[in-house]
Formats: structure tokens, C-alpha cells, sequence
């Protein structure tokens, strides 16, 4: 999602009219379109379920037994200030999970939304 050139670090940012940001530093995570459940139990409260997100980096993987069962997963940090916001889904070991893997929790206390004016918005008002 980012990449590093001569030690400084490139930010995607995204375009979407509703994106979500790290809480902590306000850098770019997630557009709202990705989002696929907001019905998540993360470690300090709710939790969405996305299919993709940005500037994140990956911690180790480990298997955590989760509310649905045995899942292996690493934790995802903001690339920006290396706050943890959540985990990605590796493997689900139960059938019913499989929909999971390859999918990112992020913690509603982690993140914000924010709404973006495209510039045809801008030039309507």
C-alpha cells in the first residue's frame, strides 16, 4: 500500500467522497465501498470488516481463538504512526469463516470517517 523511497514514505490517498482515517494521525485506510460488515467484535469494542485497506503494514503471524473460532491472523498497523488498528484474517479454519481470509478488521475507536469534496461538489456550491 506504501513504498519507500530514500527513506520516505508514500501515503496512498484515496478518492472516495466517505473515506476512513486512522483516528491517531488521519492517514487515508480505507474507502467506505470496502466496507463489508460493520457487525464485528474487535478487542476494545466494534469493529468493521474490510476488503481492502491502505497504508497499513503487517505484524506475525499467530492463531487467536476469536469469538468464531480458531483463525490465524497478524495484527495491521497505520504505516504513519504505527498505531494498531486491527488484524488481517489469514487463515479461518472453520468452513462457515472462510469468507474471512484475506479480510481486514479495523476497530471503530482506531479510525474516523471523513467526507471529501470531489472537485465538481466544489464547484456546485
Amino acid at each position: 500500500s506504501t513504498w519507500e523511497t530514500m527513506g520516505k514514505i508514500f501515503q496512498n490517498w484515496l478518492n472516495g467522497c466517505n473515506v476512513y482515517v486512522c483516528s491517531n494521525c488521519k492517514c487515508h485506510l480505507a474507502d467506505q465501498e470496502e466496507i463489508i460488515s460493520k457487525q464485528f467484535q474487535g478487542r476494545h469494542g466494534k469493529a468493521y470488516l474490510f476488503g481492502n485497506v491502505v497504508n497499513i503494514s503487517l505484524g506475525e503471524k499467530e492463531d487467536r481463538v476469536l469469538i468464531t473460532g480458531l483463525h490465524t491472523v497478524c495484527d495491521i498497523f497505520c504505516n504513519c504512526c504505527q498505531c494498531v488498528l486491527g488484524w488481517k484474517y489469514v487463515v479461518a479454519y472453520e468452513e462457515g469463516q472462510k469468507y474471512k481470509e484475506g479480510k481486514y478488521i479495523i476497530e471503530k475507536a482506531k479510525m474516523e470517517k471523513i467526507v471529501q469534496m470531489d472537485d465538481e461538489a466544489l464547484n456546485e456550491t
